[in-house]
């Protein structure tokens, strides 16, 4: 038989640990099924999280589960693949063959980015290879910052990337030629354009040092910044008949993400998602309010329950036979006499 919980929570970085504390200082039963691939690994430290800024993202991860285990929930390694309804709540499907049973999810499996194919990219992802200004832009102030487009929004990176340095180059690669308001801009800025396909970015031992055309030509940069195509992680939700659903700005799909409501449920009933795998732009400290706010609601979705066991527990009496009953056990004490 499966180990029953009240809640599993799949996924244990900042939504899901956020998640498991809320509801295990609401002392129900909670276990945390982490695959230990962490979205923001390759990255070096956490930033716009008040009080924990320039934290490791490991770091804080560790505080997080340290933090929930003191509440009594479990943390335990592992790759949920599958659930499925059962009359009670899902079984869920662990890779090692075991299943464990809840009444409830919550799922904060995140996304995965999908780099550019171009050489070099991924080995310098999360340090010479950026998307997020808010999340690496103070690092790399006043430095050399390249600009790879590959869609229609490059100009407006290039543009949002030109507040933390004045030299800051838009590589056209695969993008669409900017329009004639957005060279008037650009030019405004200060910001070179580059023509020509990018092949490769180069590094100088652990640092970036520029990008290569298919020309040859290398032009020196410290950082790159790209549009990767955020991808929803959503096996097990699908395993539910909860789909993943394109995301689009423009007109243009830049990832997928799971509908949900502003609560985090899902269109299945007791089922709940939080962070990245639902919200594309969601950062740590976002992440973690919606696993609060899931967690809460999750919480009082199964007091509800728990209410209506206890009136059908209690049906099997009339109130009649309920007065009578007191009667005859309290006697003059239920008039408190």
């Amino acid at each position: 038989m499966e180990q029953q919980y009240d809640v599993v929570v799949i996924g244990g970085g900042a939504a899901g640990l956020s998640g498991a504390l809320t509801l295990s200082r609401a002392r129900r039963s909670v276990l945390v099924v982490d695959s230990g691939a962490p979205r923001n690994a390759p990255a070096g430290h956490v930033h716009n999280y008040l009080g924990r800024e320039g934290t490791p993202p490991a770091e804080l991860a560790a505080i997080g589960r340290a933090e929930v285990t003191g509440y009594g929930a479990e943390v335990e390694p592992g790759e949920a693949v599958a659930a499925r309804p059962v009359p009670d709540g899902f079984v869920v499907d662990l890779a090692d063959g075991r299943s464990v049973q809840a009444r409830r999810l919550l799922v904060t499996t995140g996304l995965v980015d999908e780099l550019p194919t171009v050489r070099g990219l991924r080995e310098q992802w999360g340090r010479g290879v950026l998307h997020c200004p808010y999340c690496h832009g103070w690092e790399v102030r006043d430095q050399p910052i390249g600009v790879l487009s590959t869609g229609p929004f490059g100009a407006h990176q290039a543009l949002m990337w030109r507040q933390w340095s004045a030299d800051v180059t838009l590589f056209l690669h695969t993008g669409p030629e900017p329009s004639d308001d957005e060279w008037e801009q650009l030019a405004a800025r200060g910001i070179a354009v580059v023509t020509g396909e990018v092949v490769a970015v180069e590094s100088a031992g652990e640092q970036l040092s520029g990008v290569r055309l298919a020309s040859g030509q290398v032009v020196p940069r410290a950082a790159v910044v790209v549009a990767p195509r955020f991808t929803a992680r959503s096996a097990v939700l699908e395993s539910l008949g909860v789909a993943a659903v394109d995301q689009e700005m423009a007109g243009h799909v830049v990832g997928s993400a799971v509908p949900a409501d502003p609560s985090g449920a899902t269109a299945v009933p007791g089922v709940w998602v939080a962070g990245n795998v639902t919200d594309l732009r969601a950062q740590v400290i976002s992440s973690a309010a919606a696993g609060l706010n899931a967690g809460a609601m999750i919480n009082a979705d199964l007091i509800t329950e728990d209410t209506r066991r206890a009136v059908a527990a209690r049906a099997v009496f009339s109130a009649r036979t309920e007065r009578e009953l007191c009667d005859m056990v309290l006697g003059d004490r239920r008039h408190g006499i």
